[in-house]
């Protein structure tokens, strides 16, 4: 498309306002309307829907026809620019959503449409541009069975990329390096953990530290069945994934397998384990992950938290629902709860991103503020129901300014990739900055 054929197709979008529980002042931004049968645009798994650089943030999601979208604003009240771009994506499958990402040079980076199938990527024309690219490869090495590609902004302006090869229950992980000054990937190690051709690890996204320190967390499954999913594991590097090692320091052997792996919360198959959810970092430095399972005394599934304190590995429960459901079958699941998403601040406090069909759908937020996290507040950012909606927020704003800017749309999901009735919904991001008091 030419630099007229883009100006054409900039769409200018308006503020808007939700209602929101008493006590939480957030604000939301129209952005435009997207495909919502199923939860492509809000699975957990896109990190990230929605990134920022300098002053501008982007964000991506499929329209009602399968293009991708990409749109860009400059903060903190710029309007948004929206491009319908030259690509689609098969909307059918949840599994293939977008993901983005931007360099330290400003530079855009986008994958979309996986699910065991030929890379697709491409990057913007020019710093802060829209205008992407045609398709390329990256390193042209183990790109014909990709899944669950991911973008993570290293310290330094460079970017890793995360992907699975392979397929559920069958698959290893892949890590590549972009050089933001030379404009190159390179491969860091093919593969960094392996599921040795008899189950794939689901990773629960890289939570990279100021110091440029990753640590990853994952579970293994062992067939495509969710039923399978076991067991948590953990890795870091302070070498920006060079090399890897448990908690303790002991190095890794490269790839990383299930008879290496540092397990930091056994637990066995048929327990309703969540794969792919999140993982980030304490006030300290210490890693943290959130997922649900159900422990052996458990009548139903639990949000938990499980974090490194410096010492050992720890774990609370964060619910205590009453409504039982069990995680097993193929594809993407109907399930009542969502994945969660976490965020921690720098006075310690610890956010848990999350829908919950006992709360009505509603995009809410779960609040532990005592150094065990034993004790938990619930509260919600909205009123409106968002369907089977999962988060996604911002990571770089977060870090940058104390900011959740979430990713947002109401929308369907049949179990078992199966579609559901919805008209294109909004797309928005609610802007939400915890003040310090405990909400409610």
């Amino acid at each position: 498309m030419n630099i007229s054929g883009v100006l054409k197709s900039l769409v200018l979008c308006a503020v808007c306002t939700l209602p929101a529980a008493a006590h939480i002042q957030t604000r939301t931004l129209n952005v435009g309307d997207g495909w919502a049968r199923n939860s492509i645009n809000t699975s957990i798994f896109r990190q990230s829907a929605l990134c920022s650089h300098g002053h501008l943030q982007y964000v991506s999601y499929y329209d009602q026809d399968g293009r991708v979208v990409l749109a860009r604003r400059r903060m903190p009240s710029g309007k948004w620019q929206i491009l319908r771009t030259q690509y689609t994506g098969n909307v059918r499958d949840a599994h293939n959503g977008i993901s983005i990402g931007v360099d330290g040079s400003g530079l855009v980076h986008i994958a979309w449409d996986h699910h065991g199938g030929p890379l697709h990527y491409a990057q913007g024309k020019a710093p802060d541009s829209l205008e992407l690219t045609e398709q390329m490869p990256m390193t042209g090495v183990d790109e014909t069975h990709v899944t669950y590609p991911e973008f993570f902004t290293l310290p330094d302006g460079d970017l890793l990329m995360m992907y699975r090869s392979g397929s559920s229950g069958n698959g290893d992980v892949m890590l590549n390096r972009w050089d933001h000054r030379r404009r190159t990937w390179s491969i860091v190690h093919h593969p960094f953990i392996s599921g040795q051709a008899q189950r794939n690890a689901y990773t629960n996204q890289i939570a990279v530290g100021s110091d440029g320190s990753l640590h990853i967390t994952w579970c293994w499954r062992e067939t495509g069945d969710a039923a399978t999913n076991h067991d948590i594991c953990y890795a870091r590097s302070c070498d920006t994934g060079k090399t890897w090692t448990r908690s303790d320091g002991t190095i890794y052997t490269l790839p990383i397998t299930q008879d290496t792996a540092e397990v930091i919360r056994r637990i066995p198959q048929g327990r309703d384990l969540i794969n792919t959810t999140t993982t980030c970092l304490d006030t300290a430095g210490h890693p943290m992950m959130a997922g649900y399972w159900r422990e052996a005394d458990s009548p139903c599934p639990q949000y938990r938290l499980v974090w490194f304190d410096g010492k050992g590995w720890r774990m609370s429960r964060i619910t205590d629902r009453d409504q039982d459901f069990r995680l097993s079958g193929l594809g993407t699941k109907r399930v009542p709860i969502s994945r969660p998403k976490l965020a921690a601040d720098k006075q310690g406090r610890v956010y848990m991103l999350f829908r919950d069909e006992l709360r009505r759908n509603r995009v809410s937020v779960a609040l532990s503020e005592d150094p065990a996290h034993a004790r938990w507040r619930f509260f919600d950012l909205a009123d409106d129901s968002v369907g089977l909606w999962e988060p996604n927020y911002d990571v770089e704003r977060w870090h940058r300014t104390g900011e959740l800017h979430i990713f947002v749309q109401r929308v369907g999901q049949g179990d078992g990739e199966k579609l559901e009735d919805v008209a294109p919904q909004p797309v928005r991001v609610l802007i939400w900055k915890p003040n310090g008091r405990s909400p409610g």
